[in-house]
């Protein structure tokens, strides 16, 4: 496993993606909570803390973790690679996770400078260092979470064709069905308790549970539950490829 997630950061950083990646993040956060006007601006916002990086960053990876993941393995399928992979003495589980930990470690890369961010706003109050370090984290944590959910089921997706363009979009279509749709389904519903059920099927709830800094065993189960189940039918998609 550690060669093929040892080949997946290299292939990240030996070519301009991984780099286009990583900028791409920190620019469109940069530029939509310092630079541009709006809702999600901090300074407009009038409060020093970082609930707009958290409402913003998981609409911005819904587009970047399927970028990241789509050439995981439908690269590999047009190339003629995969079934090479395939038959080498390892497991088709090993192949699956190199592949989802090298996709998960650059976005983690990518999140790493937004640190910065903690020491800015603690800088910004009228009362210096006057925020919730407790939400900070929990955030944190919830947005690792969302990543891992949003990268098995990136690496799913590259399994399904060997476009990556078609991986890309299908990956961007799962994403944001788990992330907004069953919150949006739910509206649909007048009933209390049916959209409360709901919209727990959907990552949202999930996710805005863990950055109000309440680490709910409910939340993580959900998450790592899954990733998972998306691991797992990539599994499956793989050993059903003809070898």
């Amino acid at each position: 496993m550690f060669a093929i997630f040892k080949r997946e950061v290299q292939s990240f950083f030996t070519s301009p993606i991984g780099y286009l990646i990583v900028g791409s993040f920190l620019l469109l956060n940069g530029l939509f909570l310092w630079v541009f006007k709006g809702e999600y601006n901090i300074f407009d916002y009038g409060f020093a803390d970082l609930g707009n990086f958290f409402l913003l960053a998981p609409w911005i990876f819904v587009f970047l973790v399927p970028a990241i993941t789509m050439k995981s393995f439908s690269e590999e399928r047009k190339m003629g690679t995969l079934e090479l992979l395939l038959i080498k003495p390892i497991s088709v589980w090993k192949l699956v996770l190199g592949k989802f930990w090298g996709a998960f470690l650059l976005c983690v890369i990518a999140v790493v400078p937004t640190i910065i961010y903690v020491f800015a706003i603690s800088n910004l109050g009228v009362i210096e260092g006057n925020f919730d370090l407790g939400v900070v984290i929990g955030s944190y944590f919830g947005l690792l979470f969302l990543i891992a959910a949003y990268a098995s089921i990136g690496i799913f997706a590259s399994t399904l064709s060997d476009n990556q363009i078609i991986a890309f979009l299908v990956g961007i279509l799962i994403c944001f069905m788990i992330f907004n749709g069953f919150d949006a389904l739910s509206s649909l519903f007048s009933n209390g308790e049916t959209q409360q059920w709901i919209q727990g099927l959907g990552a949202k709830s999930h996710f805005d549970s863990i950055a109000r800094g309440v680490m709910d065993t409910r939340d993580l189960i959900y998450f790592i539950s899954l990733t998972l189940f998306f691991l797992y039918l990539t599994h499956q998609r793989l050993k059903q490829l003809p070898r």
